[in-house]
């Protein structure tokens, strides 16, 4: 099988925020080569032109799609029909298309294609080669396709069903930003305690780099969580207090399950 990752032909359809995060991946870790990459864009985009820059073709002709090997579709759901019918009929037959969007069923995709499909859901850390990206295809081919398209800029992991697509958008793709909305709740309440608006936000953010390093190790949570909770001191207290109330759990299980049936409904 061609690496479309290494010999040309990879089309990015659509440079949103996750769209911008992948090419800015590529761009950084050479995993798509500049000159190998079309990018379909209605509007101006400053990673799309960091990428013309060095090469890549931004809105070609249609007939420059002929030689595609892949296409990475980073619309919103709701757009991605619209997105995808006036190129279908200037890709070649074998073209793989991989998808990034949450809630579109690969089975969709591949009816109106009538092309492989792989599935992937990535994080925005994808843009410094620091994502985690879920991925699943039925096609042993595409998935190999998107795992080449994908593993320099994530940590891939392979899931056994479509099924659970939409909780490892919940857990990773949709994650950072819950996480991001707790550290800042660490803010408010450190201001809450006489810190500056500034020194509590410069902490908090500290912290969360912290808590990253930590997690960069591969232990386990527990032991992540065990190694800064020392018996009786001040870490254990406040852990204490969040498990009494049980109100971590119950914030994180809504957060996953709102955002498990909103991916179940977006695709339009």
């Amino acid at each position: 099988m061609t690496d479309p990752s290494s010999t040309g032909g990879v089309v990015l359809v659509g440079c949103g925020r996750l769209g911008s995060a992948v090419l800015e991946g590529w761009l950084a870790t050479a995993a798509v080569a500049p000159g190998d990459l079309i990018i379909l864009t209605p509007s101006e985009k400053p990673s799309a032109e960091a990428a013309r820059g060095r090469g890549a073709r931004i809105n070609p002709p249609s007939k420059a799609l002929s030689g595609a090997r892949a296409l990475v579709l980073a619309v919103k759901p709701a757009k991605w029909r619209e997105a995808l019918g006036p190129v279908l009929a200037t890709l070649s037959p074998d073209t793989t298309i991989v998808s990034v969007m949450a809630g579109v069923m690969a089975g969709d995709i591949a009816a109106l294609t009538g092309r492989p499909v792989a599935r992937v859901m990535p994080t925005t850390g994808v843009a410094q080669a620091r994502g985690v990206a879920a991925l699943w295809s039925a096609d042993i081919e595409a998935r190999e396709t998107a795992r080449g398209l994908f593993g320099a800029i994530a940590d891939i992991v392979d899931l056994e069903s479509e099924d659970l697509m939409d909780a490892a958008t919940a857990v990773a793709g949709s994650a950072p930003a819950f996480i991001h909305a707790f550290v800042q709740a660490l803010a408010r309440a450190g201001q809450a305690q006489g810190l500056s608006a500034e020194a509590a936000q410069r902490l908090a953010r500290g912290a969360l780099r912290s808590a990253g390093a930590g997690a960069e190790t591969g232990e386990p949570l527990d032991a992540l969580i065990a190694r800064v909770a020392s018996p009786g001191g001040t870490t254990r207290a406040g852990l204490d207090a969040i498990e009494a109330t049980g109100d971590l759990d119950r914030a994180a299980e809504a957060a996953v399950e709102a955002a498990v049936q909103r991916a179940r409904t977006i695709s339009g």
